[in-house]
């Protein structure tokens, strides 16, 4: 029985990412002893890669989010659902692959789109909350953005220390 060879090419195309490589099916192909349309297979064009990689990472942080909210985030209330963002998002441990989704200049638009559509279930605020409640929730998942960008991309990120003071901050605004 043949092992599935997506993980391997999944890898090798985080791996060239994180070199500062481009990807692309061929560099993916030859990096695991694969032909292109051996790849091809299983991600028909660089796009379906791209999205599969994308996919990768938010299962990941969905993983994290779930595990700190203690359930899915369906019928959760806004504030717990950005709660466990600004816990998971404040605690470190990014690095330049989490960005991926803004690696390809010819494929931002959808890469984008995935990465909002999978990230709406935590991220939004339904329109019916109060305004003062909503400018909180806001800049508590605004400021979370900003702690795991600072350390994906490596520019000025927070120490531990202040990502603490950041999460308790931040969780100062998400109370009523």
């Amino acid at each position: 029985m043949r092992t599935d060879p997506r993980p391997a090419i999944l890898a090798a195309a985080f791996s060239q990412l994180d070199e500062g490589r481009a990807v692309s099916l061929d560099s993916v192909a030859r990096s695991v002893g694969l032909t292109k349309p051996g790849v091809m297979y299983h991600f028909p064009t660089k796009e379906a890669l791209m999205l599969a990689l994308v996919d990768s990472v938010l299962d990941r942080w969905e993983e994290a989010l779930v595990a700190r909210l203690g359930s899915s985030p369906e019928g959760a209330a806004p504030a717990a659902r950005i709660g466990a963002y600004v816990d998971w998002s404040l605690s470190g441990g990014f690095d330049e692959t989490d960005l991926m989704a803004m690696s390809d200049p010819k494929l931002r638009r959808s890469l984008t789109q995935r990465w909002a559509e999978r990230l709406a279930p935590w991220l939004v605020v339904p329109d019916d909350v109060a305004p003062a409640e909503r400018t909180r929730l806001l800049a508590a998942r605004l400021l979370a953005d900003g702690g795991w960008l600072a350390e994906a991309a490596n520019v000025s990120p927070p120490t531990p220390g202040d990502l603490a003071q950041l999460r308790a901050f931040a969780h100062n605004l998400l109370k009523d």
